[in-house]
C-alpha cells in the first residue's frame, strides 16, 4: 500500500524534472532557511511531549506532517510541483520505506519470539544482558538486537521502580555500540563494505575503541544502578529472586529465529547484489527519473513476505505473553516519515560539500579528530548512513600523504580516517533518540510496557555526561 502510494507520487505530475543539483540550489537560495522545519521537527519531539504532553499524544502525526509540509510547500512553490513530488517520492521509495520495512518486519518477528530465564533485573542481570545484546549486535544488526532483546529486558524490570536507566544503556549499547565490529551491524558500515572496505576491517580496526565504551559503560551503569538498586523495596527483590528460580531459560516461538536470519540474509545479499554490475542494469523505471533497482524490490518484497510469515504463523498466546501491539511501530512510522521528508534539505546541502551552504564543516574536517566528531555530530541528528557516505566519499577525494597507509587500493583512504568516520557514525548515533532507527523504538515499546522514560532533551542530559566523556577519552587515545 505504502510503495503504491509513493509511485503514485512519481507519476502524478506530467513533469518531475530533476535540477540537478539540490543542495548548491538550496544553498544558493535560502540556504539554512530550508533546514528550519527540520529543526521545528526536532523541537517538536523534544518539547512538546513536556509541555502539551495530551496534545502531542493525539496529534503527533499531524505536527510531523505540518513540518514536512513546512519544507515541500515552499520548495514547491519555488521549484515547481514536478520536482517537489519527485523529491519526496524518491526519498520515499529510497530511504523511508525500506527503513520502515525493516524495522517494521524485525519488529514483528521479533514479538513472536519470548525469552524466558532467569532474569531478576539486579544490576548484575541487567549488566550480562547488556554485555549479551552489545556482542549480538554485530552479527544480527543493531536493530535486530534491539528488538529481539528489549522485550525480556522490559519484563525482567517491571517491577523495579525506575527502569528507565537500563533502557537507557540499551540504546547506548546494544542499539549503537554494539553494531561496529561487522558490515552487518550498523547501515554505514555496510555502506562502507558495499564500497569496497573489507568485511573483517571493521573488527580489526574498532575493536578496541568498542571494548573501551562497552567496558566503561557497563562499570558506570553498574555503579548508577547499583545505587538505585539499594533504594528498591527488599520484599520486592526477594520476590524477583525467588520467581527467578523458578524459570528456566527457554525461548518459545523459535521459527520466527530462522525468519530473524532471513532479514539479515535478506539485507546483506540484496545490497550485494546492487552493487552487482551484472544486476544494476535490472529493475524499473519510474517517470521523473526515479529508479527502482531490482535488488530494491527484492528486499522490500521479502521483507514483507518474512513478517508476513511472522503473522502467520506465530500463534496468538505468544505474542500475547510479549504484551505485543502495534503502538510503538505506529508511532515511530508517523515520525520518521515526518523526519526523512524535513531531513531532505538538510542531507541535500550536505551532500554538496564545499558548494553548500554547509561547507564550513566540510572544509573544518582535516584530520581524524575532526572526521570522527563531525560524522558523529552529524549522525546524532541526520540519518548517520548517508553522513557516513558524505565524509567517506569526501574523504576519498582528497589527496593524502604518501606515507598514509590505505584501506585497500579500492579504499584509497587512510586507515586512521576511515577509523574516524566509522567510530563516529555509529557510536555517536547514541546521543539522541533520532540518531539511530532503533533507538526511538526502543523508547516507544519502553514508554508502552509503562516505563516513564527521559525527556528528548532528558535523554541528551544522560548522553551528554556518560558518552561525550567517553568520546573525548577515545579521541585522545584511539582517534588521533
Amino acid at each position: 500500500m505504502l510503495r503504491m502510494l509513493l509511485v503514485c507520487l512519481s507519476v502524478c505530475v506530467p513533469a518531475l524534472a530533476s535540477d540537478g543539483n539540490l543542495g548548491r540550489d538550496l544553498s544558493d537560495h535560502g540556504g539554512l532557511l530550508w533546514v528550519v522545519p527540520f529543526a521545528g521537527m526536532l523541537l517538536s519531539i523534544a518539547l512538546m511531549p513536556l509541555l502539551l504532553p495530551k496534545f502531542w499524544h493525539r496529534h503527533f502525526g499531524k505536527v510531523c506532517a505540518f513540518w514536512a509540509l513546512a519544507f515541500v510547500v515552499p520548495f514547491a512553490a519555488g521549484h515547481g510541483l514536478g520536482t517537489a513530488a519527485h523529491h519526496v517520492a524518491e526519498v520515499g521509495l529510497h530511504e523511508y520505506l525500506p527503513f520502515i520495512l525493516l524495522l517494521g518486519a524485525l519488529y514483528v518477528i521479533s514479538g513472536g519470539v519470548v525469552v524466558e530465564g532467569p532474569f531478576t533485573g539486579s544490576p548484575l542481570s541487567n549488566a550480562s544482558m547488556l554485555l549479551g545484546g552489545t556482542i549480538i549486535a554485530s552479527i544480527v544488526g543493531t536493530t535486530g538486537a534491539s528488538m529481539l532483546l528489549i522485550r525480556p529486558l522490559l519484563k525482567a524490570n517491571r517491577w523495579r521502580k525506575s527502569p528507565a536507566t537500563v533502557v537507557v544503556f540499551f540504546i547506548f549499547l546494544v542499539s549503537n555500540i554494539g553494531g561496529s565490529l561487522t558490515p552487518l551491524g550498523d547501515p554505514p558500515l555496510f555502506l562502507g563494505y558495499l564500497r569496497g572496505v573489507p568485511f573483517f576491517w571493521t573488527v580489526s580496526h574498532l575493536l578496541l575503541p568498542t571494548v573501551f565504551a562497552t567496558v566503561i559503560l557497563l562499570i558506570v551503569y553498574m555503579f548508577i544502578d547499583g545505587v538505585s538498586w539499594k533504594k528498591e523495596d527488599r520484599e520486592a527483590k526477594q520476590h524477583a529472586a525467588s520467581h527467578a528460580e523458578r524459570v528456566h531459560f527457554r525461548v518459545l516461538g523459535k521459527r520466527n529465529l530462522l525468519l530473524l536470519v532471513g532479514v539479515v540474509l535478506t539485507v546483506w545479499g540484496t545490497g550485494v547484489l546492487g552493487f552487482d554490475p551484472a544486476w544494476k542494469g535490472h529493475g524499473a523505471d519510474l517517470p521523473g527519473g526515479i529508479r527502482l533497482g531490482l535488488s530494491d524490490i527484492l528486499r522490500d518484497v521479502l521483507l514483507a513476505t518474512l513478517a508476513g510469515l511472522s503473522l502467520w504463523l506465530t500463534p496468538k498466546e505468544i505474542r500475547a505473553r510479549n504484551d505485543f501491539s502495534w503502538a510503538a511501530i505506529d508511532e515511530v512510522a508517523k515520525l520518521f516519515a515526518g523526519i526523512f521528508v524535513a531531513m531532505i534539505p538538510a542531507m541535500a546541502i550536505l551532500s554538496a560539500g564545499n558548494e553548500g551552504a554547509l561547507s564550513g564543516i566540510v572544509n573544518w574536517v582535516t584530520n581524524p579528530a575532526r572526521y570522527f566528531w563531525a560524522t558523529g555530530a552529524l549522525s546524532s541528528f541526520l540519518d548517520n548512513a548517508p553522513t557516513y557516505v558524505v565524509f567517506f566519499e569526501s574523504a576519498r577525494a582528497v589527496t593524502h600523504p604518501s606515507g598514509a597507509v590505505l584501506v585497500s587500493a579500492a579504499v584509497p583512504i587512510p586507515e586512521h580516517v576511515l577509523e574516524a568516520i566509522s567510530a563516529g557514525a555509529v557510536f555517536m548515533g547514541a546521543n539522541t533518540y533520532i540518531g539511530n532507527g532503533p533507538n526511538f523504538m526502543v523508547k516507544s515499546m519502553a514508554q508502552e510496557f509503562g516505563v516513564r522514560m527521559p525527556s528528548f532533551f532528558g535523554y541528551m542530559a544522560w548522553s551528554g555526561c556518560i558518552l561525550i566523556p567517553i568520546f573525548v577519552l577515545m579521541t585522545f587515545l584511539f582517534v588521533g
